[in-house]
């Protein structure tokens, strides 16, 4: 453990909701988050330090896809569907929480917080549980939207350009976003900045949408979510 003073290191989040969206470093992370994944991939001694099976179903897919399901009978099959293939996937290291909250902001790079959910399994997960917070912090300050929205394309982009050996992980990655945006709505961790109706209504509406059709790619969501928060849903 490392002391790190918050004048230098402040958490992303903060700094994404005072309007200092910064794509080049979303691009950063991206690419470090690849390099996490990458150097992991396929390690037996790895997979054997992080078997965590358990504790990682217990902590994100029962409270973000599962429970979410008992909510929306409608899609809850496509959620129960999205949890099991997640936990089937044995690939590299997962972090599990990559999420502004738990990223430090340095002249280094990115430190990455709080990974007690670390986990032997599907990268797809990170990838779109880091992107979900591009998407809804669109819904708390609508200000900085094309920022936000710069910072998905970035990291998107950084992480899969060198990707090799897995190519399903994107269609992964976007299948999981409608998901997460619901989980993150009705599951049992809410985001807490989303609390008018008529706003959760707008994502439920979307994520709904593509949780019984999954888009093919990334880009196919984040243009389509662009264009739901513009158009004020449906």
């Amino acid at each position: 453990m490392e002391y790190l003073e918050a004048d230098t290191h402040p958490v992303w989040k903060s700094e994404l909701r005072d309007g200092h969206v910064d794509p080049v470093f979303a691009a950063v992370t991206g690419n470090t988050l690849a390099t996490i994944h990458a150097g992991t991939a396929g390690s037996d001694a790895v997979a054997e330090a992080f078997s965590t099976d358990a504790i990682f179903h217990s902590i994100r897919l029962e409270p973000y896809l599962e429970a979410t399901a008992e909510k929306h009978p409608a899609v809850a099959s496509e959620l129960m569907d999205l949890s099991r293939a997640t936990a089937a996937q044995k690939r590299c290291l997962v972090h599990g929480d990559v999420s502004p909250k738990n990223i430090l902001v340095s002249a280094a790079g990115p430190r990455f917080l709080d990974a007690e959910c670390a986990w032997y399994g599907d990268p797809a997960f990170d990838v779109a549980f880091c992107l979900n917070h591009m998407l809804l912090k669109c819904l708390w300050v609508p200000e900085f939207t094309a920022g936000y929205l710069a910072c998905f394309d970035n990291l998107s982009h950084a992480y899969f350009q060198n990707l090799t050996g897995d190519d399903d992980r994107e269609r992964r990655t976007a299948a999981l976003l409608p998901g997460l945006l619901l989980g993150r709505i009705d599951g049992k961790s809410p985001i807490e900045y989303v609390t008018d109706e008529a706003v959760r209504d707008l994502v439920r509406e979307f994520a709904t949408l593509f949780l019984r059709d999954p888009p093919p790619d990334l880009s196919t969501i984040r243009a389509a979510w662009e264009n739901h928060l513009a158009m004020g849903g449906a």
